[in-house]
């Protein structure tokens, strides 16, 4: 009998559980040091050299405001794509954890959806701490827009999550990676809206960022922690991540199932 979705993912868990135990220490550099020195030398330190304008800087009173909260979205970008990137690749090429599961009722949906969670997991730890370490710094502006954005920082996280995981099962080679973050994640990050208005790019480019996944991540973040709400761009903005999620999601599976198929 064919296990349901939810059941073979929870399956899991204790693998998982053990990844995690295993590896949580080499990712508290880059999960959380890394980005709190980020945030102080771009947004306390640079930013007291740039007037803080809230006509100039989308609603924010100060750069520190501004940046911040597009830093954690693109902070949930990066998160993801590191999370499936190489250890999906090892789980097909290198010590092939997918082949010995697949070996048991288990089926690919299973393996995807376990997966995903486990990176759900790691953004919520990683966006929670980094959005209550920043509390002190006084740049939310209500007490229930943190909540929401750590909500978009969540779906922006898992939409490319999804897609990079649907990248990665179709990739033979770890050098395609070095493309990946080349020419996809340094330029998201950077013209996405996360260090200053995309307006500042000129109609057509901004246009472009406008349809990057991650501009819409930033802007819902950087929204509901200024309390600067346009809440038709909102459900723009989370329907858009929300169709992205779901196409990544059968992207993943269909491409985790050629894949084992091919062995």
């Amino acid at each position: 009998m064919s296990l349901t979705l939810a059941a073979g993912a929870l399956r899991q868990t204790d693998y998982w559980w053990t990844v995690f135990k295993r590896t949580w220490k080499g990712g508290v550099i880059s999960s959380f040091v890394s980005p709190l020195f980020y945030v102080v030398a771009m947004g306390v330190l640079l930013g007291g050299f740039i007037e803080g304008d809230p006509a100039k800087l989308e609603g924010a009173t100060s750069y520190l405001a501004f940046i911040v909260p597009g830093l954690v979205a693109a902070h949930a970008m990066q998160i993801a794509v590191g999370e499936t990137t190489y250890p999906v690749m090892g789980a097909l090429k290198w010590h092939k954890t997918y082949y010995s599961m697949i070996a048991t009722p288990l089926e690919p949906r299973h393996l995807v959806a376990a997966n995903l969670m486990f990176v759900l997991f790691r953004l919520a730890t990683a966006c929670g701490v980094f959005m209550l370490v920043l509390a002190p710094f006084g740049v939310f502006e209500s007490w229930w827009g943190p909540f929401l954005a750590f909500g978009s920082q969540l779906l922006v996280g898992m939409a490319f999550a999804t897609l990079v995981y649907g990248f990665s099962t179709r990739l033979y080679s770890e050098q395609g990676f070095g493309v990946l973050f080349r020419l996809g994640v340094l330029p998201l990050t950077l013209f996405s809206g996360a260090f200053f208005p995309i307006t500042n790019l000129g109609p057509v480019l901004e246009w472009v960022a406008r349809l990057t996944p991650l501009w819409h991540g930033v802007n819902l973040s950087r929204m509901f922690c200024l309390d600067t709400v346009d809440w038709s761009t909102a459900a723009i903005n989370v329907a858009v991540l929300v169709v992205v999620i779901v196409v990544g999601w059968f992207w993943s599976v269909s491409g985790l199932e050629k894949r084992l198929d091919d062995r």
